[in-house]
């Protein structure tokens, strides 16, 4: 079945261009060009990603990644015309899973979107009883089947992004693992330099869901210069 994906953008050519490129790759695109409109088919139709302009008409792009993050965890990509690092760091602390700088290339665009929907579906869709995959310890709880994190009986409210990267770091506690090789397995993309800015905003996120502490952490700890670590 093809994947629905909601594309809002005030930009009419670049929201038009977007479109004929998902639909060549046999998408359900939704298009809108401001965010009332696009509320309402969150709320109306059944979405597997979000692309959000950050600067809209009525509603900008943060206020409705948000809303989508009260409710739903499909991805959401925000596009800004903007370079500016604090434009990034806001969307991705409000829940958003990726994050792309106008101009771009639209097939970069599309494959970020297909590195998006294979991992959400990864994480989303049932497996056998045999292929079930939990990882338990010290009051964690992560359950690849269910897509849901609990620590010490408290249910966290991750974003499939930050589920991704904390699995990766859980399925290799006792070492450290790099913030390339936590960008390769989360995104599958190839790592640039500010992709480490990318990854440090989401492990700040899970610390702050977590109650965790960067100074004294209880789970993940910083290796300063080489990655994260989670110990046994």
């Amino acid at each position: 079945m093809a994947a629905n994906i909601l594309i809002v953008d005030d930009e009419q050519a670049i929201a038009d261009l977007v479109e004929v490129y998902l639909k060549n790759e046999n998408y359900n695109v939704f298009k809108f060009y401001n965010g009332r409109d696009a509320l309402n088919c969150i709320e109306n139709e059944k979405l597997d990603l979000a692309i959000l302009d950050v600067m809209l008409p009525d509603i900008d792009g943060f206020s409705i990644c948000q809303r989508i993050r009260g409710k739903y965890n499909f991805p959401v990509i925000m596009l800004t015309a903007k370079e500016e690092e604090v434009d990034e760091i806001t969307g991705l602390t409000l829940g958003a899973d990726d994050y792309i700088t106008k101009p771009f290339r639209p097939l970069e665009l599309v494959a970020r979107v297909k590195a998006q929907l294979r991992r959400f579906t990864r994480y989303n869709t049932a497996e056998t009883e045999q292929d079930k995959r939990v990882i338990e310890f010290s009051g964690l709880v992560l359950d690849m089947d269910t897509h849901e994190c609990m620590l010490n009986e408290r249910r966290l409210s991750l974003t499939p992004t930050e589920f991704s990267i904390l699995w990766v770091l859980c399925s290799n506690r006792g070492r450290v693992v790099s913030v390339e090789k936590i960008f390769h397995e989360v995104w599958g993309d190839k790592y640039f330099t500010n992709s480490n800015n990318t990854v440090m905003v989401h492990i700040r996120h899970i610390r702050e869901k977590m109650h965790d502490s960067a100074e004294r952490p209880k789970y993940i700890k910083t290796v300063w210069g080489v990655g994260y670590k989670i110990e046994k």
